[in-house]
């Protein structure tokens, strides 16, 4: 049903275009805080730190403003939080959702070119020049930096920086890029209705900012900020960043551990082996928005986490001792074990659980589509169903398009993308429904075609674009751009000039990555990737063109144990959606399976289980009277973590080092 009119608001220019500036502000400034000064960083997750900053301020002075100037609304709630999350949707962007890699990305093959890697005869060959640029000086200056670009400034080096060999790799990809976001547009757009109101989604990430908007707007925003467990949760936080923050300028301040190994309670073998190298990471944010998560899944989280530690060592006990190797070769951000490859099959399994709850929706959307002649009442989606559709449609076709054109068979080129978009939905449902800020892979989509048609399904030049397609968007999804999407969906889905707001989507992400990789090459060029704090980005790039270079040389099938733990996956995952589904006493959420193995997890698990166990004890002894009360402690933990770590990172743009206080 689409929402009453009643309910529906407008948004004034002014706040697009004060969320847009901001937003392409944060393109610019990323870059040089986060690979320069090694900073806190901006963006971060999916719930990345500037922008909420911003957020926080900005409804600070608004309310300021309505107090000076009784009569004047300068800026509504809603307006605020979609300035918001036009920041957000860009955030990413500028580091690990696109940048933070492109450029290695496109580069490494060149220089990492050895003559005992012999990459300029197994790889070079392959790869179509229109993708990679053919300039060996713009490679070398890019890695060293342009001679004397330290003492240029800024406009200098954008002038000195050659073009002409960027050009045409940045247009080709460009289109990759785009047509990927058009198409994940297309299908939030889609998929709204059905998670929105049908399934009514909860969005754990969104409650604070939602908070905040809704006292804004009942002139209560001073009750909320001086509500006394909200300062409380607040001074935590506060305190612990202050003096840790302190000690790391000033070394003689004593600091509070945020991190304990725990490790070495456990033994190296046996039942607990696998929790040999557990630590405990203290992150009172991270404790809040696992509070604000439903019990159900922030208990599941925390639980396969534990149980998937526990199978690991039941395996070892019971003498199945499986190698590393029965991986054979793999592009898993996290994969390290075949164990782990369970994943493929959960999340196999899982989509088409989405695709299932949905079936009554999807039904609708063939039937608008395909009949547009029938006239269907409005609902709340940025624009129209079929137009929606259609747009889908184009978007894959052209995207499949793309990776034909540049050497990728097309059945495997029609399963690739499928694979790319397959992970993207779930993993936007995992982050939006689970309100996991920060959300890592274990499996590559590469690996699950790779455990079903073998290596050889693609050709060699098929194989290494796919690789590099797939590190430059459906790899490292610690900031991608979808779960965005469906918070930008509930955050606008009330609002009633849409096109204002689809209008300014589009337009700040095409801003956005265009300024994005113009700052990411004007810092490379002015410091050189050899000076800035980039060995991640290269490691996992290198990891890519090793695993390519080994498969074309000496293609090689998983062993037998990685099918046989991919079925197990898909089984466990399948009676985990019917008990859900089924059941309503069921305890446990499916999506908590499919986080056991990332890596994300290992950081967030002790946050889960506090946050759950804080949630039932409140729940258990105080009901919901008391759940209204304590939420704002911890609304506050994550208000005043987010807050400090806004502070460290202005710190850190003026100083040689920052304090780091969220997880990088």
């Amino acid at each position: 049903m689409p929402d009453s009119p009643k309910s529906e608001s407008g948004i004034r220019l002014r706040a697009i275009v004060i969320g847009m500036v901001i937003a392409l502000a944060i393109c610019i400034v990323t870059p040089f805080n986060n690979a320069h000064r090694h900073a806190t960083p901006l963006g971060g997750g999916h719930f990345p730190l500037a922008p909420f900053f911003v957020l926080v301020w900005l409804t600070v002075i608004v309310a300021v403003l309505r107090k000076l100037f009784h009569k004047y609304n300068w800026m509504t709630g809603k307006e605020l939080l979609t300035a918001w999350i036009l920041m957000v949707l860009v955030s990413g962007i500028a580091y690990t959702g696109l940048v933070r890699t492109f450029f290695i990305n496109l580069t490494a093959p060149f220089h990492f070119a050895t003559v005992e890697n012999r990459w300029d005869e197994t790889l070079h060959p392959l790869m179509p020049k229109a993708l990679y640029p053919q300039s060996e000086m713009a490679v070398k200056s890019l890695y060293n930096g342009l001679l004397g670009g330290r003492q240029m400034s800024w406009s200098e080096v954008l002038l000195q920086i050659p073009w002409d060999a960027w050009i045409g790799p940045l247009l080709a990809w460009g289109c990759f890029v785009f047509l990927s976001y058009f198409t994940m547009l297309c299908l939030v757009n889609l998929l709204s209705r059905q998670w929105l109101h049908n399934e009514r989604m909860n969005f754990p990430l969104l409650r604070v900012p939602q908070l905040m908007q809704e006292h804004l707007d009942g002139d209560g925003l001073g009750r909320f900020f001086g509500n006394r467990f909200m300062i409380i949760g607040m001074i935590i936080p506060i305190f612990i960043h202050t003096l840790n923050g302190l000690n790391f300028y000033f070394p003689g301040v004593p600091q509070i551990p945020t991190l304990i190994l725990a490790g070495r309670y456990f033994p190296q073998h046996g039942l607990f082996a696998a929790f040999y190298k557990l630590n405990i990471y203290i992150y009172p944010a991270f404790i809040g928005f696992a509070f604000l998560t439903s019990k159900q899944i922030s208990f599941s989280f925390w639980f396969f986490f534990i149980m998937g530690g526990l199978l690991i060592g039941m395996l070892s006990i019971l003498g199945y001792n499986i190698p590393a190797a029965a991986l054979g070769i793999t592009f898993g951000p996290t994969l390290s074990r075949p164990e782990e490859t369970q994943m493929i099959g959960a999340y196999g399994v899982f989509f088409i659980f989405i695709l299932w709850l949905a079936r009554f929706h999807l039904v609708d959307v063939f039937r608008r589509s395909f009949m547009p002649w029938k006239k269907e009442p409005s609902g709340s989606e940025w624009f129209s169903i079929p137009l929606s559709f259609w747009g889908f449609f184009l978007g894959i076709s052209g995207i499949i398009t793309w990776c034909c054109f540049f050497g990728i068979p097309v059945l495997p080129s029609i399963l690739l993308v499928g694979a790319f978009f397959m992970i993207m939905l779930v993993s936007a449902r995992v982050i939006c429904q689970g309100g996991l800020a920060y959300f890592t892979l274990t499996a590559a989509p590469i690996d699950g075609l790779f455990v079903f048609f073998g290596p050889n399904f693609f050709t060699s030049v098929g194989l290494l674009v796919a690789a590099v397609a797939q590190k430059v968007l459906f790899l490292d999804l610690r900031e991608s751009l979808m779960p965005s999407l469906v918070h930008a969906r509930e955050v606008t889905r009330n609002v009633i000039n849409r096109r204002l707001i689809i209008g300014a989507i589009i337009i700040t992400l095409i801003i956005g990555v265009v300024v994005s990789f113009v700052a990411m090459l004007a810092l490379c060029y002015k410091f050189g990737v050899r000076e800035l704090g980039l060995d991640w980005a290269s490691r996992t790039t290198l990891a890519v063109y090793e695993n390519v270079n080994t498969m074309v040389e000496l293609p090689s099938k998983p062993g037998h144990w990685v099918t046989i733990f991919t079925i197990a996956g898909a089984i466990v995952m399948l009676v985990l959606v019917v008990c859900y589904h089924r059941l309503y006493w069921w305890p446990i959420h499916p999506i908590g399976y499919l986080t056991a193995y990332s890596s994300a997890m290992r950081i967030l698990w002790f946050s889960f289980f506090a946050g759950w166990l804080c949630n039932a004890l409140c729940m258990r002894y105080g009901g919901v009277a008391l759940f209204k009360k304590l939420r704002f402690l911890f609304i506050g933990l994550i208000i005043g973590e987010f807050l400090m770590g806004g502070l460290w990172a202005v710190i850190g743009l003026f100083s040689d080092a920052s304090y780091l206080v969220l997880p990088d």
